[in-house]
């Protein structure tokens, strides 16, 4: 039998104050097999203190096949139960979890009990305790209120006085429980309850510890954020994406908004039950008034006015076709990157509301690149970790990069993106490991440390580890999973009163659980996705009385997944070895307060694995599958930085690159039979303006491949798309067309001139024609098996994305022309490029000299594989590269590239364009070679050699790489 006892204390009496009634509650829900509780009142602040051990209490039963019994009954007794309260009571589910609700009808009802007991299978009664007093569920009852409650425990043998009373009170609860006015709690009793609830005053009440008075406000950067999705409406945007960090409040602020817009109807769509719950919580605590419920696989609940759904659901036909198109006014989608784009697609598709929110704590454009083509590419607002910690919203890091040299990672296997973690776990459990990150841990730690462990195994061996060292110094380390003796929320307890040192856990607190008292964190394990990083990273900088800043050591090893690091941090080539190695006063752009500091072992393993790395456009697409966690979508390849022009040259088309890493025989299909269209019909076509691509956009919304819709609805829904975009509208269409309408008939006479001619062929256009005209309807040329309908539809749907991406980006105008010599037949024939030019940039040949970025021309470019995101032109000043086999004029055209973390490379033997601040704040720029000594000191040299070499410093910042020479 279990040996821990319900009980922690001998005193049979708990009077408040500093003798609370939470912790015995909270111990005996955490080892009892059967709870009963019976109160007059529940309030969502003494519930909140609660549900974390209920919780935990309903998985540990149903993951040793044991459910736990828990029968709850409160009442609507002057109308003090809180309706927010009732809405977390009815998220608890198990096959022998009930709560009632004891309908008083103007009866007194003052019932203040929590039975608890503990039994074996048979349900035979081996201990049990029952609290019986003054103490409701509200957050003052529970804790310093002077509340007394008695305790009664269960003594065997089952005819014992004790046994006896302790019967009794279990029966006398049962008949309560069963009363006629006892009835089960349903989300149409709460709707009922909030419309007829009439909250009494204090002076009606007398008890202060009842009421829950918190008002709920917008922090700043939500008040900056509700003020920006207002001018984004005013301006015309249906769309808009939002990216807060981790710990600011991105679900508060997305029911802020929808307050501020007065919807009358909202949609709020993720991929996880938990997500729902917790944001149908937030919604109900702002908005209490309105019903609100759930459509997942569990409940459907179609007629609420707030509606929290999983996209594995809704995102079907067969329940899209219960609501109308404009059912709701306000939609969220939350974290859009956590599912496949298809269910997404399919309700973005299928509604029409006045607005709709995308939500995400990515900080990276990377991961953020599907997302924001799902809004119509407009981000709204972005607080990520930096503002956040520059705000003091979230408190700074110091993190420390640890060369992991007890590990060869190297000799475990990978696959599929992954360690194998049967040989990762055997690498991790050794004496020599567990030593060396002691050391590291005693002399950065501070007070209380949250360890990331690989498995339950681990996390056991580095607990035994650290308690062995600690023996003799008097501190204490737990570890903490689904099978450990201790509960998660007694560690976390334990450990926020200092009872412990170091909790070591798995996968519990990587997201959903606020340990704002942690100050340390350690990472043993490698975190492949920046996700999980940015998640386990966020579990410590909640902000906490006494806590300054947050300590992470992050284990670091000699493998090609860790490079991720350095994205996440914000490190690439430019950053000195002074600057990582914390010798630096100047550090990268982390926030307030925040800095790096890593081993010069890691800094030399990053430079000679980025040397090593071949970026093949197949590797290019394996390293962003692993950076995002799933198959990249072509925009989001794009917006990474990528190079599309290798894709079509070692691939041919995107489809063909996709279809040769995912191994998917719909892909197939569409290659074998398709290739053609989806290569020059959509990826490779040329457009002078947006019309092509918003079409299309109309046309898979119609589901037009299935069933081709007429010019006329192509026509109207073409305007409804293209209103969708307000710049590419404004910047598209002439003031006069501006002022047609979706239905008018000189809106339908322009739209079959532009596009739709176009796409008929009607243009005497040489090429392939795609479309035809069919009674009126626009029918498309291809023959697609009905069974490969759907992928062909979601990959028309991922090009055109991508089309719409590139043609936003395009610069407003062109004003020179520059005539470029192309090296290769490949090159001339490419269109050409156009390249942002800085006219007042003067890259100097000769000493610093001063510029400026902030007047930008554009120039066309007849070479292949350039991108206006990552290159741009500028002319050479001076004479100090004219010189060696390719000498650099004054006054030459020069065609750079920027470096950033993708393209980084080796800056070592390279021309790079170097930049300084002078004392007055001007930028100041340089052209040289860098070189490096044998002490790995950085010379820049001139090809003139009547220039010396001059020494670097960490106040330069190598910014671009000299690409080309260019001729007039």
């Amino acid at each position: 039998m279990p040996n821990q006892s319900l009980t922690i204390k001998d005193s049979l009496l708990t009077t408040g104050g500093e003798d609370p009634l939470l912790p015995q509650l909270i111990h005996a829900i955490n080892h009892a097999t059967e709870i009963e509780i019976a109160v007059s009142f529940i309030q969502p602040s003494g519930l909140d203190l609660l549900l974390p051990s209920i919780h935990e209490a309903i998985e540990r039963k149903k993951s040793h096949q044991r459910p736990l019994k828990l029968r709850i009954l409160t009442s609507d007794y002057l109308h003090i139960t809180h309706p927010i309260a009732l809405r977390s009571l009815i998220e608890l589910e198990g096959d022998e979890i009930e709560v009632k609700i004891f309908e008083a009808n103007n009866r007194s009802f003052h019932l203040k009990s929590y039975i608890f007991v503990r039994s074996d299978e048979a349900r035979s009664i081996y201990q049990g305790t029952a609290f019986v007093g003054s103490n409701n569920i509200s957050k003052t009852a529970l804790t310093d209120a002077h509340e007394w409650c008695l305790r009664l425990d269960y003594q065997q043998p089952d005819s014992s006085p004790q046994a006896v009373q302790f019967h009794n009170i279990r029966t006398q609860f049962d008949k309560l429980f069963h009363h006629p006015s006892a009835i089960l709690l349903t989300d149409e009793w709460i709707d009922s309850y909030i419309k007829r609830r009439t909250p009494p005053k204090l002076s009606a009440v007398g008890d202060t510890t009842l009421l829950d008075d918190e008002e709920y406000s917008p922090n700043s950067a939500q008040l900056e954020a509700l003020q920006r999705l207002s001018e984004t409406r005013q301006k015309g945007n249906v769309r808009g994406l939002v990216v807060m960090g981790t710990g600011m409040g991105k679900t508060w602020l997305s029911a802020f908004d929808a307050k501020q817009l007065e919807a009358k109807r909202v949609l709020f769509v993720a991929h996880r039950e938990e997500i729902l719950t917790q944001a149908l919580m937030t919604f109900a605590k702002l908005w209490p008034q309105k019903s609100a419920g759930y459509y997942h696989g569990k409940s459907k609940e179609r007629n609420k006015e707030m509606l929290f759904a999983s996209v594995q659901t809704l995102g079907k036909a067969a329940h899209l076709k219960h609501f109308a198109p404009d059912h709701f006014d306000y939609i969220v989608v939350d974290e859009f990157h956590h599912a496949s784009a298809k269910t997404y697609l399919n309700i973005l598709s299928y509604f029409e509301p006045k607005f709709l929110l995308g939500l995400t704590a990515t900080p990276e454009r990377t991961d953020q690149a599907n997302i924001l083509s799902l809004c119509h590419d407009n981000l709204v607002f972005e607080r990520n970790l930096v503002h956040g910690i520059d705000d003091e919203i979230l408190v700074p890091f110091h993190y420390y990069g640890i060369w992991d040299d007890s590990v060869d990672y190297q000799e475990i296997p990978w696959r599929n993106g992954k360690f194998d973690p049967t040989a990762l776990d055997a690498q991790f459990a050794t004496t020599r490991r567990a030593k060396h990150i002691f050391k590291h841990w005693q002399n950065r730690q501070q007070t209380r440390t949250l360890a990331f462990c690989v498995s339950k195994k681990h996390a056991d061996f580095m607990a035994q580890q650290f308690n062995q060292t600690f023996a003799t110094k008097g501190l204490k380390a737990l570890s903490v999973h689904s099978d450990s003796s201790v509960r998660r929320n007694e560690a976390l307890s334990m450990l926020d009163k200092g009872e412990i040192h170091v909790l070591f856990s798995v996968d519990l607190f990587n997201e959903g659980t606020d340990l704002p008292s942690i100050d340390t964190v350690l990472m043993l394990r490698p975190t492949e996705s920046n996700i999980v990083f940015i998640q386990q990273l966020g579990r410590g900088l909640r902000r906490h009385k006494g806590k300054s800043h947050l300590v992470v050591l992050d284990f670091i090893g000699n493998h090609r997944s860790f490079l991720n690091k350095k994205d996440i941090l914000g490190i690439s080539a430019s950053s000195s070895l002074e600057q990582l190695s914390g010798q630096s006063q100047t550090r990268p752009e982390l926030g307030k307060g925040c800095f790096t500091n890593i081993d010069p072992k890691i800094i030399d393993f990053w430079q000679t694995l980025t040397k090593q790395l071949r970026y093949s456009a197949q590797e290019e697409f394996e390293h962003l599958t692993n950076h995002l966690g799933h198959r990249p979508r072509a925009v989001e390849y794009y917006r990474a930085g990528y190079d599309l022009a290798k894709v079509n040259k070692q691939h041919g088309s995107w489809l063909e690159l996709v279809a040769s890493m995912d191994k998917d025989p719909e892909l197939d299909y569409l290659v074998r039979e398709h290739r053609d269209f989806f290569a020059n019909a959509i990826q490779k076509a040329s457009m002078t303006k947006s019309f092509k691509a918003i079409l299309l956009e109309a046309y898979l919304e119609l589901d037009g491949f299935r069933d081709a819709p007429s010019i006329e609805v192509l026509a109207s829904k073409s305007w409804h798309v293209l209103s969708r975009y307000p710049k590419l509208k404004a910047s598209d269409l002439s003031e006069d067309n501006l002022r047609l309408t979706a239905d008018s008939p000189a809106w339908l006479k322009y739209w079959r001139t532009n596009p739709i001619k176009a796409f008929l062929g009607e243009n005497k256009t040489k090429n392939r024609v795609w479309f035809k005209l069919v009674d009126g309807k626009l029918k498309a040329d291809l023959d697609v098996a009905p069974p490969h309908l759907q992928a062909f539809h979601d990959f028309v749907k991922e090009l055109v994305d991508l089309q719409l991406a590139q043609y936003s980006d395009r610069p407003p105008k062109q004003t020179h022309q520059a005539v470029v010599q192309p090296t290769t037949q490949a090159e001339a024939a490419n269109e050409g490029t156009l390249l942002p030019y800085y006219p007042n940039l003067k890259i100097a040949c000769g000493h610093f000299k001063t510029g400026s970025h902030e007047e930008v021309e554009y120039m066309p470019v007849d070479m292949a594989n350039l991108n206006p995101q990552k290159h741009f032109l500028a002319r050479a000043s001076g004479n100090s590269m004219n010189g060696g086999k390719t000498p650099i004029l004054d006054g030459d055209l020069l065609l750079l590239e920027f470096v950033t973390p993708i393209s980084a490379g080796s800056i070592t033997g390279n021309t790079m364009a170097i930049e300084i601040q002078d004392s007055s704040g001007e930028n100041q720029y340089l052209l040289r070679v860098v070189q490096k000594d044998a002490q790995g000191r950085y010379w820049l040299k001139a090809n003139n050699p009547d220039y010396e070499l001059m020494p670097a410093n960490d106040s330069m910042k190598t910014f671009a790489r000299l690409k080309k020479v260019m001729t007039q």
